[in-house]
C-alpha cells in the first residue's frame, strides 16, 4: 500500500478527522462551562477523564451518523494512528507541572501539548490544516500564558471553538474528495 492510499484510507474513515475533533471540541467547550461557572477543579477533572473517552466515542459516534470505519488491517498508518494517540495522554504531567506552579496556565499548557499532538495528523491524514491547527493552539497557548492573562478558562473556550471549526473543515475536506471535487486534500 503506498502512503497516498494508506492517508486516503484514513482520512475518508475518519471524515478528515471530524468526528474525532467534533467530540473533542464538545469535551472541551464543556470543560469552559465548568471552568466558567463551576470550579477549575471540575473542569480540570471533566477534560483530563472526559479525554479518555475521545477514541472510544469516536469510534462509536462514526456509525451513529451512518459513517463505517473500515480500515485494511494492512494499512501501515495503523500503529501512527495508535501511537499519536498515546502522545497526549503520556505528555499531562507536563500539563499538570504547570497547573501546580500557577492555576491559569492550566489550558495554555494543555493546548501547547494539544497542538503537538495533533502535529503528526499532518501526516497521518495527509493533511497540512493540522499544521495550522498545531500552530494556532500552540502559539494561542503560549499568548494567553505570557502575555494575555485573560480568565482561567479562556483557553478552553477559544480551543473549543478551534476544535469544532477545524472538525467541519475536515469533514469538508474529505466529503469534497469523496465526491470527486478534489483528489489532492494538501
Amino acid at each position: 500500500m503506498q502512503v497516498a492510499d494508506a492517508q486516503r484510507e484514513i482520512r475518508q474513515a475518519y471524515m478528515g478527522g471530524f468526528m474525532g475533533q467534533l467530540v473533542s471540541g464538545l469535551l472541551w467547550l464543556a470543560s469552559a462551562a465548568f471552568a466558567t461557572w463551576s470550579s477549575p477543579q471540575s473542569a480540570i477533572i471533566l477534560i483530563v477523564l472526559g479525554g479518555c473517552f475521545i477514541f472510544p466515542l469516536t469510534r462509536l459516534g462514526l456509525p451513529l451518523i451512518g459513517h463505517p470505519t473500515v480500515i485494511t488491517p494492512g494499512n501501515p498508518l495503523n500503529a501512527l494512528g495508535m501511537q499519536v494517540a498515546f502522545v497526549l495522554p503520556l505528555s499531562l504531567p507536563v500539563v499538570g507541572a504547570a497547573a501546580l506552579y500557577r492555576l491559569d496556565w492550566f489550558y495554555p499548557a494543555f493546548m501547547i501539548v494539544l497542538g503537538a499532538h495533533y502535529l503528526p495528523f499532518v501526516f497521518l491524514y495527509g493533511m497540512r490544516m493540522f499544521a495550522l491547527l498545531t500552530a494556532l493552539l500552540v502559539t494561542g497557548g503560549v499568548v494567553l500564558a505570557l502575555y494575555l492573562p485573560l480568565t482561567f478558562a479562556a483557553g478552553a473556550w477559544i480551543t473549543g471553538g478551534l476544535l469544532l471549526t477545524f472538525a467541519f473543515a475536515g469533514r469538508w475536506v474529505a466529503a469534497r474528495e469523496v465526491s470527486g471535487g478534489g483528489a489532492n486534500p494538501q
